[in-house]
């Protein structure tokens, strides 16, 4: 197997809604206007990473996976296909108001597996802020007929946001990222969602948004979100402060802030993808050296083994 740290060139989307920073600040480079997601560690058939240095550059990430699946752990065979997606989204522009099914919703619906997703807020501009779910329990009807009316934004929970604040979204949780704001999403692999509102915008040709109200209310919990709670307490690793940000079934995140030297570790149960969120730092591992810059994700196969971390960073990991 070929089993070395691989740097990942991200797919590129321009939803209307983007904006430049993921170029201005996370070095994306693409002619693409606007920018609004950068797929970054991705094996969906909507936008596949591509492996850029050592022996296998020029693969797909996919295709890498397909020739080696040890390099994805054993905890990842238990799924019919690579659970994990991560991207970083600039919304320039507030998101439309939407929701994720379930597997069991999405399976028997839709033929794939349904989006739980966790949000790391990279930048927030003052006042940024988005919605989370309802103030208060309403009923399905209730719902409906707001949606209708144009009512709902009256009823939804919004919540300020700031740099380092981090979300869990469920499943049928009603949600949507506002205007001013650069997230990491870590997610289920899947593209499935079901938009609600969406300020009566239109596409390039001028028609409006599809929404996709019987969905919707087919899979919406229909009161305030409750957010798993996680016990965030940094421990020490070496010269790093590590904090699990969050763990589910389908992926664990954790956030590594680096300032000196720090040895960790891939075994065979996952890979594990590394994105620099902030500063520098040197990456040795495998018997290779690169240096990862803000903006940058590597995937480190499963089996790997050691590797050192060395230089003032700021870093989420991701694993299974």
């Amino acid at each position: 197997m070929e089993c070395y740290p691989l740097r990942l060139c991200p797919a590129f989307k321009d939803n209307l809604w983007g904006g430049q920073k993921l170029k201005t600040e996370y070095h994306k480079k693409t002619e693409m206007t606007p920018l609004a997601e950068s797929w970054e560690l991705s094996c969906h058939r909507s936008g596949c990473s591509t492996i850029e240095n050592g022996p296998c550059a020029g693969m797909t990430l996919p295709d890498y996976l397909a020739r080696f699946p040890a390099a994805a752990g054993s905890r990842c065979a238990a799924f019919a296909a690579f659970p994990v997606l991560f991207k970083l989204i600039d919304a320039k522009d507030k998101l439309s108001v939407q929701v994720h099914p379930s597997d069991d919703y999405a399976l028997r619906e839709e033929g794939q597996y349904g989006k739980t997703e966790m949000w790391v807020v990279l930048e927030a501009e003052p006042g940024a802020e988005l919605i989370y779910g309802f103030k208060a329990p309403i009923t399905k009807e209730e719902l409906r007929r707001r949606i209708e009316e144009g009512a709902l934004l009256e009823v939804v929970n919004r919540v300020p946001v700031h740099p380092g604040d981090v979300f869990f979204i469920e499943a049928g949780t009603l949600h949507a990222i506002g205007a001013g704001i650069v997230i990491a999403e870590i997610q289920q692999s899947s593209d499935l969602t079901y938009r609600v509102y969406d300020y009566d915008r239109r596409d390039a040709q001028g028609n409006p948004r599809e929404l996709h109200i019987e969905k919707a209310l087919a899979v919406t919990d229909l009161g305030p979100a409750h957010p798993k709670a996680f016990d965030r307490t940094p421990h020490r690793e070496g010269d790093a402060e590590v904090s699990r940000l969050g763990s589910c079934g389908y992926f664990t995140t954790d956030r590594i802030r680096l300032a000196g030297r720090c040895a960790r570790s891939v075994d065979g149960g996952s890979f594990e993808g590394l994105f620099c969120a902030s500063g520098s730092a040197a990456l040795r591992a495998g018997g290779e050296r690169m240096t990862l810059e803000k903006g940058q994700t590597v995937f480190l196969p499963a089996g790997l083994g050691e590797y050192l971390l060395e230089g003032e960073a700021e870093c989420l990991s991701i694993r299974v």
